[in-house]
């Protein structure tokens, strides 16, 4: 996927440098998001998880326990933390409950296999090519590089690294993506935005519309809670849509995201990058080709 942005460390001005890094720590945000978050959703996964006993009825058993699982056998309010964005009411429905259908060691190996069957399915024999392996080696690298911003950074830079050239770039672009939003949950909270304005805010900048961060679990009346205390702040108007104000404090935090974001990307040259962008256009493209994705997401992407 290309953006138009540019993606090296500039030659100008401090501005134009730092600039030019969160671009490109965006750009690669976009490459390696759909890589990570197919595994969600993809058929192999599903059944890797009801093989542990996990229901597949609807996807949030298997989410929380592959989300999660780095954490090892985190309570309801642990894991609330770190997601962020989702009611305590829903994370406590599946959180320790996931514990008790599956130790987390179990879960962890049940998701390489996903993994890799999920992109053996998505690419065919691709999944092997020379290209992956040097995708896996160079984002390790970044990986390797970030250092943990939050606990799910953390926890998921802890595992073993997989044999498996595709598995470790999956691994590779989940601590990557992990990291990132362990910054953006940082970047939030320095906005003075909790949990649920975080998401009201965001949907009245047209991220997406507020009924699809209703998988979230808040309540109509959290919501409109949220809004009020909101509009108290001059950030959204009587219609819930962002004032100017409302707009700058969101682009704040993007920019603030991407800043922390940019940090690990820096190991690698800008020709290293290029490199890496071009070994991950096969997997965007079966990821985005796949269906398996929703075409709007509460991530915003390709509209912040």
């Amino acid at each position: 996927m290309t953006d138009g942005t540019n993606t090296g460390t500039g030659t100008g001005t401090g501005t134009d440098a730092g600039a030019a890094e969160r671009a490109a720590a965006r750009r690669m945000w976009h490459l390696l998001e759909p890589l990570h978050a197919v595994v969600y959703y993809a058929p192999e996964a599903y059944e890797e998880a009801a093989a542990l006993g996990y229901g597949t009825a609807e996807r949030w058993p298997a989410y929380f326990a592959w989300r999660a699982a780095p954490l090892g056998p985190a309570g309801a309010a642990e894991t609330t933390a770190a997601f962020h964005s989702f009611s305590p009411d829903v994370v406590a429905r599946y959180v320790p409950e996931s514990w008790r259908i599956a130790a987390p060691a179990y879960v962890l190996a049940a998701r390489t296999r996903a993994v890799t069957r999920t992109y053996a399915a998505l690419l065919g024999p691709e999944a092997h090519a020379p290209g992956v392996a040097e995708a896996a080696t160079l984002a390790r690298r970044v990986a390797e590089a970030a250092v943990p911003a939050g606990p799910l950074s953390a926890a998921n830079a802890a595992l073993p690294w997989p044999v498996d050239p595709a598995a470790a770039l999956w691994q590779a672009a989940t601590v990557i993506r992990e990291h990132r939003g362990d910054g953006h949950l940082a970047a939030l909270r320095e906005s003075g935005l909790d949990p649920v304005e975080s998401l009201v805010s965001f949907a009245a900048i047209g991220a997406a519309p507020p009924e699809v961060f209703a998988s979230r679990g808040w309540t109509p009346a959290a919501w409109e809670a949220a809004r009020a205390r909101l509009a108290a702040r001059g950030l959204v108007d009587a219609a819930g849509l962002a004032t100017e104000a409302g707009r700058e404090l969101r682009a704040q935090v993007e920019r603030r995201t991407d800043e922390l974001a940019a940090a690990p990307w820096r190991v690698l040259s800008e020709d290293e990058r290029e490199r890496l962008a071009e070994a991950l256009e096969p997997f965007w493209v079966a990821a985005i080709g796949s269906g398996l994705l929703p075409g709007v997401n509460t991530l915003g992407i390709g509209k912040v």
